[in-house]
């Protein structure tokens, strides 16, 4: 730990979070190095942390590394004191190699990232509703993944299964072939490959039951809690309680730190990018920001291309313009963004 006296000036803070320890830095006004010191990540080392920072001097804003993982718990308690926390992103490589990496050249980092004005992003605030909503889905998607991937080992042990087992379940849909595989009696000896087979078809399609009473039973939870945040943006065409899950997450508990709904469609990663050479000018589709919001607004607007007679319209009027269909898809979701930003933040 190094340290300096102060004189009572402003202050910017800098962290950079593991996890078990939390390195802090404070710098100056012109960005001179002050103290740097590592606290421990608990309860009490937050509030040490926030003691120590204000120790040397009137703390204007504090930039932290990782407030959506390592940082997260730390953001809340500067929040909650009434301390301006910026998210700060990791030194790119070029910049570690030239400066070195340690914990508190990172801190020192992150505090003159803020104070520069190079970080300016204000981190989701992780403390109500769609917090709630977004752990739900977490489990919700691990066992859709799951459901998933019995559904495709059961399909593929029954093409090298024997005959007389395929033929038992040929031509059943997915439903009445989990519910006849689940009530399977494969009998004793598993040393033969039919009762193996049968065996081990009986337990993925139990399995898979299982995983759709869970499925369920978390769908039950966690409609309620979109309706209770977001009833504006359930009330859009084409958007469900899984599209409007998503959307929430990415979005945040303070959609408000968006400054516009272009900053909302820079996010979601459907802001239209500049392909332009030479005589060509055109607009291409943005790779970038929240895949998962990305194919939120994917979903609705293939929804809307297949029932809302306004959505098909404008395709058949913008492909006979000489659109291809990305190009209107591109359009369309930067429409349906800007719907669905007003619904976040009205």
């Amino acid at each position: 730990m190094t340290s300096m006296t102060h004189d009572g000036r402003e202050i910017t803070g800098g962290v950079d979070t593991h996890g078990l320890t939390h390195h802090a830095a404070v710098i100056d006004p012109v960005g001179r190095h002050l103290a740097d010191r590592e606290f421990p990540a608990t309860i009490r080392g937050y509030r040490d942390l926030l003691d120590w920072m204000r120790s040397h001097g009137e703390l204007v804003a504090v930039g932290v590394e990782g407030t959506g993982a390592y940082g997260a718990e730390l953001a809340r308690v500067l929040a909650a004191a009434g301390i301006t926390v910026i998210d700060v992103d990791r030194p790119d490589r070029k910049t570690r190699r030239m400066k070195g990496k340690s914990d508190p050249i990172d801190a020192y980092a992150a505090a003159t990232a803020v104070l520069s004005g190079r970080a300016t992003g204000i981190p989701k605030s992780r403390d109500g509703v769609v917090e709630a909503v977004r752990v739900l889905r977490i489990a919700r998607r691990s066992a859709v993944k799951a459901r998933t991937q019995a559904m495709n080992q059961i399909r593929g042990l029954l093409v090298s299964a024997p005959a007389m087992l395929r033929e038992q379940v040929t031509g059943l849909d997915r439903t009445a072939l989990i519910r006849t595989l689940a009530r399977l009696r494969p009998g004793q000896d598993l040393s033969r490959p039919l009762t193996a087979t049968r065996a081990a078809l009986r337990r993925l399609a139990r399995r898979h039951q299982a995983l759709d009473a869970e499925i369920a039973e978390l769908d039950t939870e966690i409609g309620p809690l979109v309706k209770q945040a977001a009833p504006a943006l359930l009330e859009l065409f084409g958007v469900g309680s899984e599209t409007a899950g998503q959307l929430l997450a990415s979005a945040g508990d303070n959609p408000e730190r968006m400054r516009s709904e272009g900053a909302f469609a820079h996010l979601a990663g459907v802001a239209p990018i500049p392909a332009s050479s030479g005589r060509t000018h055109r607009h291409r589709l943005n790779r970038g920001g929240d895949r998962a919001a990305n194919n939120a607004l994917h979903t609705i607007v293939l929804v809307r291309m297949r029932y809302d007679e306004r959505t098909r319209a404008y395709v058949e009027r913008r492909t006979k313009e000489g659109l291809n269909k990305k190009d209107i898809m591109r359009c369309l979701k930067r429409f349906v963004a800007r719907e669905v930003y007003r619904a976040l933040t009205s």
